[in-house]
This record gives structure tokens, sequence and C-alpha cells, in this order.
């Protein structure tokens, strides 16, 4: 058996492998077990392995570096088109297979271990978040039933659910007041968690000289400076330019050209989604900093929020941010706010 390229069917238990030599002919198909699949790969000669981009996906293509081959993955779209027939686990090995071989294809890189640690704790502090967010609207729609408002806010939740609680005349029945409490008790455990993660996430920041350049980009905090980082910083040179990265981030319009015609749609919303959200949220802040600061009536972005709406206004001041991004972490150089401009576009990393 000397297969060139092998596609790997991830699942929990049982993998399914599909092999081809250099002329794309069929020489290798089974099915491994997951404590199979070291030894399997250890006995056969290096070859390029394609893996979809899955879960666990990341995990099996560092193990299988380390063995010496070389890992493509794949995203999910990207190898769908290629199925044959029925779907089935040998199907989807020899579709991941086919769309390796393919010159145009796009892979993912494979990401460091302490790159994933570092998402995951992003993923964690935001399901934190959405957590506390629905248990202090399930707190307030609760109290609201006995005609007790609360105001908008954590902060203000927080003390006036204290204050109901302790209030003996406000007619609350005593389970209410106990289930209140317990809730209350709750709500307060998730913020605590919520804050040990920013905690966390500003400690990695320090220790990062790639972070502490990042956070000096209006717009970019802690949070979306480590997210930046564990995101593309290991793999910022398969991105041509800044409007690649932008692109990725699903920051630039879609298009539905068709006769030479272009037309051009919403943002694409392509890519990771948080990452996007993190930008926004930080041109967001950019763009009401901009409109309050006396002598910016010349700022592009005060002149394009005139023209359209704020909302584009943040999406183009996110897609400038992960510009320059690009650039400052391809030329390892820091930001620098005034530089001279290029038809009339200011350059904000060399």
């Amino acid at each position: 058996m000397h297969a060139t390229t092998i596609g790997v069917d991830l699942a929990k238990q049982v993998f399914a492998i599909h092999g081809v030599d250099q002329h794309g002919k069929t020489v290798l198909r089974k099915t491994l077990k997951r404590a199979q699949m070291v030894e399997f790969f250890t006995r056969i000669t290096p070859c390029t392995v394609a893996i979809e981009a899955c879960g666990s996906a990341h995990y099996w293509g560092r193990t299988l570096q380390h063995l010496g081959h070389t890992v493509r993955l794949i995203a999910p779209q990207f190898v769908k088109p290629y199925v044959q027939g029925n779907k089935h686990d040998a199907a989807d090995a020899a579709a991941i297979c086919e769309a390796a071989s393919r010159p145009a294809m796009r892979f993912v890189a494979v990401k460091t271990a302490q790159s994933q640690a570092v998402l995951a704790l992003h993923r964690v502090r935001d399901g934190f978040i959405k957590a506390r967010t629905a248990q202090a609207n399930q707190l307030r729609g609760l109290l609201a039933e006995f005609g007790l408002s609360i105001a908008h806010g954590l902060s203000k939740l927080l003390q006036e659910v204290k204050k109901v609680i302790a209030d003996m005349e406000n007619g609350l029945p005593p389970l209410m007041r106990d289930l209140a409490q317990r809730l209350l008790s709750h709500l307060l455990e998730v913020d605590k968690q919520v804050q040990e993660i920013d905690l966390q996430v500003r400690q990695l920041c320090r220790e990062s000289e790639v972070c502490h350049r990042l956070e000096q980009v209006p717009g970019i905090g802690p949070l979306t400076a480590s997210a930046l980082e564990a995101t593309v910083g290991d793999n910022i040179a398969s991105f041509k330019n800044g409007r690649q990265l932008a692109a990725f981030l699903g920051l630039v319009p879609k298009q539905h050209s068709s006769g030479g015609k272009q037309r051009l749609q919403g943002i694409s919303k392509r890519g990771d989604s948080y990452l996007r959200r993190l930008l926004v949220h930080g041109a967001r802040a950019v763009l009401h900093h901009t409109m309050r600061k006396p002598g910016t009536a010349n700022c592009w972005l005060q002149q394009l929020a005139g023209r359209r709406n704020m909302n584009i206004a943040c999406v183009a001041q996110a897609n400038k941010t992960a510009r320059i991004v690009w650039a400052m972490l391809v030329h390892g150089s820091k930001f620098r706010a005034e530089l001279p401009t290029v038809s009339g576009r200011q350059l904000s990393a060399a």
C-alpha cells in the first residue's frame, strides 16, 4: 500500500479511512477504532492526511503532524460537494480525500494546544455571559409578576433584588422570597466566574508581546487581542493581504455577480462570528468616541456615519481594524496613529 493522500472521517470511536496513490487510484479502504489510529499512522509512510475540520480535528491534526504526516484540514462546506451517492462514513472519507486533491482547495490551519485553550476560555466566558443575562431576565420577569419592577442593568438588579428580599412589607410570598434568594445567589456566582475569567484573560495579554501591540489599536482590548492572537496569530502568513483577513472574518460584502455586472450585498458574516462581534463592538466604541471628540469633522469615519448610518460605519471601521491587525502581525510592527495618507486613506501600520 503506497497511499500518497489519505482521507479520514472522524467520529467518536470508529474512523473511516480512504487512501489513494499518486495517480488517484484507490488503494485503501478500511475502518479503525480510536485506539488503532496512532498505531496505524505510525506504521505507514508519511503522506498527506486530509481531515474534515470538525470536533477533535485539531487534536488529531497535531497528533499526525507529530508522526511526520502532512495534515490538511478542510471546512465541511467544501467537502459536501464531493460526496457521491448516499452519505455514510466511507463516502465521507472518499469525499475528504477527493477534496484534498483539488489544487484550488483552501485549508484550515491546525491550531496549537495553547491557542485552543485560549479560545476555549473565550467560549466559556461567552457562555457564562449568556447564562448571566438569561438568569437576570428570569429574575426580573418573575418579580414583575408580583408587581416589583426592577430597573435595567446588572448592578441595579443586584442592588434592588437585595432590597426586595430584605423588605418584609412588600407582600412577596415567603416561597417566592426564598426562590429570589436562590436565583440571586446563582446570578452572583455566574458573575463571579465571568470576572475571574476576565482577570485571567488580562493576565494572558500582559504576558504576550503580540497582545500588547494589538491593544494599541483603537477598538481592541484584552479580549479582542487575545482572541485575534489565538485565532490568526499562528497562520497570519496564509493571508496575502489585509482584505483576505477581513473576508475571513466576514467583514466584506457578499457578491451575487453575473454577466459582467457586479452586485454587492451586505457583509458575508462568514468565519468566526465571535471574533467578528468583538471587532464590531470595538468599532462601535471608536465611532462613539469619534463623534464626541471635537475637531474630527473631517474624519472619514464621521463623514461615513453622516452619509450612511451608524451600523455601516461600524462595520467599515471593523474592516479597517482587521487590515491594520494583518499589517501589524505580518510585519511585526507597532501601531502608529499618524501616518501620511495614500489616495485619501490613512494607513495605521507599517
